[in-house]
């Protein structure tokens, strides 16, 4: 069944954006629940990962992490997806 869906993502060249999606839909299991708690809007635009935090010292601790982010970013959900990480 996985392999028919797989199939039908790459047949319609969706791929790219089921992986965004899904990124988006699991951010919370992605940083924890302190900095999802604080999280008011996570987007995707032109590999770009915006996420809005309303919280200073949470935004700060997200920017200090940043590498190590992106590199959980490309090991789950493979390279390409997001080539930077934007705190507003």
């Amino acid at each position: 069944m996985e392999a028919a869906f797989q199939d039908l993502l790459k047949a319609y060249r969706l791929e790219g954006k089921f992986r965004e999606k899904s990124l988006i839909h699991d951010w919370p299991q992605l940083v924890g629940k302190t900095i999802a708690d604080r999280t008011t809007s996570v987007f995707i635009k032109d590999q770009k990962l915006f996420v809005k935090i309303n919280s200073g010292p949470v935004k700060k601790e997200l920017m200090m992490s940043k590498s190590k982010v992106l590199a959980l970013i490309d090991e789950k959900y493979g390279a390409g997806i997001v080539a930077d990480l934007i705190c507003m």
